[in-house]
């Protein structure tokens, strides 16, 4: 993982990179809040380093780079993993795991 997402993500159990204007990063966050979750947000098109960022995010192989989501420091990626992991009923141990829920 690049150094500047490592440290983005380092030490939070729920990161979302979006961007404001996103309805599908609103879903993936609406999502994640129902659980109870607090994500980390990064908001791309509110910051200064977001080309960097869009950059890193692509390495990893995301075609749409926001939203993208990161649990327990691994990365998920977009909204269709994230769903699949709602789907296949993964998506909360994953959030316990990362002590982003306790219930």
């Amino acid at each position: 993982m690049d150094a500047v997402l490592a440290g983005l993500v380092k030490d939070k159990p729920v990161v979302i990179f979006s961007k404001s204007t996103c309805c599908m990063s609103h879903t993936v966050k609406s999502l994640i809040l129902s659980y109870g979750a607090n994500p980390t947000v990064y908001e791309l098109d509110e910051i200064p380093n977001s080309k960097q960022i869009e950059r890193a995010l692509v390495q990893l192989g995301q075609h749409e780079v926001v939203p993208t989501v990161f649990i327990g420091q691994k990365y998920i990626g977009g909204p269709n993993e994230l769903m699949s992991h709602q789907v296949r009923g993964t998506l909360v141990p994953l959030l316990r795991e990362a002590r982003a829920i306790w219930i």
